[in-house]
């Protein structure tokens, strides 16, 4: 008991440092100076170079497990991936590091809505509520008004919708990465950077990296921290810990998020924006925590001159899990996220 004790322990503490380095995500993306297709392309070249150092050491490429069929799937994951990294980075442009990653947080809704769509995955009247309840929080923390959609700068709107994209791609991944068994984790996750360097260059602006000067030093730490280190750390944890810890931990993401970019940048969201992010938390473990729905058999049917029926039992899906992944307006110290109501009632 004490040995699984202390391999939990130690699984919570890896899971919290790698959410706490999620969550610096976007302050190594805005430092760098680069666009976001430059910013994605050197991500996955450097991470690439650190998952596959860490995979070659630790002997994970014998006996890889891979088929044509879960390399296909791999690849189709990191397509979705690249994108959606390259939308976030949009996003933090937008409007905010903080305003961004609370939006990209509706992940896990995806995951449910998108199972329920495309593989027939049961969606309960109860996950639905919490489904709502979600996106009436979204609804608050992104400080949409009227006029954003009758004004001439549509700047802010378009960063919102980039988020949601971006959450929707995310969710994509994961529905394909799921149906992928019998691989490490750590050789998925090569697989789909990998993928994003060939699909990234004819978009990466070389000319563009000249003079970048110490911004290489924030790309290198995306590629070796923000993807090698941060994933060996989050996959350790997840082989320790409870689905129930490992969805309260990912919150860690948002919340390290929202205070560096207010340590850093200034930029903070409004008192009734902040009312709807725990809308989006209680919403989130809700349906993340939701135990299957049990599907009874029905009792043999007995017919009289005839061999007993035997009814089988339906096979319930299993519930979606969700998975942990981050340029701001300006770097000025003022609200990047205005508050949802003109009153001055920020935070």
């Amino acid at each position: 008991m004490t040995s699984n004790s202390t391999l939990e322990n130690k699984g919570t503490a890896q899971l919290t440092a790698a959410m706490a380095l999620s969550g610096t995500l976007g302050i190594f993306v805005v430092e760098s100076g680069a666009s976001p297709f430059n910013v994605v392309f050197f991500r996955v070249l450097f991470g690439a170079l650190a998952l596959g150092g860490y995979a070659l050491a630790r002997g994970y490429f014998r006996g890889h497990g891979f088929t044509p069929r879960k390399l296909g799937l791999a690849v189709l994951g990191g397509v979705f991936i690249v994108f959606n990294w390259v939308l976030l980075f949009q996003s933090y442009e937008n409007t905010s590091i903080s305003v961004a990653t609370v939006v990209y947080h509706t992940q896990p809704f995806y995951v449910v809505l998108l199972g329920a769509l495309l593989f027939r995955e049961r969606l309960t009247a109860a996950k639905a509520g919490w489904i709502v309840v979600a996106f009436a929080g979204l609804i608050l923390v992104s400080g949409i008004r009227p006029a954003d959609f009758t004004g001439g700068d549509n700047t802010y709107l378009l960063g919102i919708g980039q988020a949601l994209l971006a959450a929707l791609l995310y969710g994509l991944s994961t529905l394909v990465t799921k149906r992928i068994t019998g691989v490490r984790p750590h050789l998925i996750a090569l697989v789909q950077v990998l993928v994003g360097i060939p699909l990234l260059l004819p978009f990466a602006d070389f000319g563009a990296m000249r003079g970048t000067g110490a911004g290489w030093g924030w790309l290198v730490g995306l590629g070796l921290i923000h993807t090698g280190l941060m994933y060996v750390l989050m996959y350790s944890a997840y082989a320790k810990l409870p689905t129930a810890k490992i969805a309260v931990l990912a919150f860690t993401y948002p919340a390290v998020a929202m205070v560096a970019d207010w340590v850093v940048y200034g930029h903070h969201i409004g008192l009734v924006q902040a009312l709807g992010v725990p809308l989006i938390v209680a919403a989130s473990l809700k349906v993340t925590l939701a135990k299957p729905v049990k599907v009874t058999s029905a009792k043999p049917v007995q017919v009289t001159s005839v061999k007993p029926v035997q009814v089988t039992r339906p096979t319930t899906a299993p519930a979606p899990a969700a998975a942990p992944a981050r340029r701001t307006a300006a770097h000025a110290p003022e609200a990047a996220s205005r508050p949802a109501t003109p009153a001055a009632s920020e935070v």
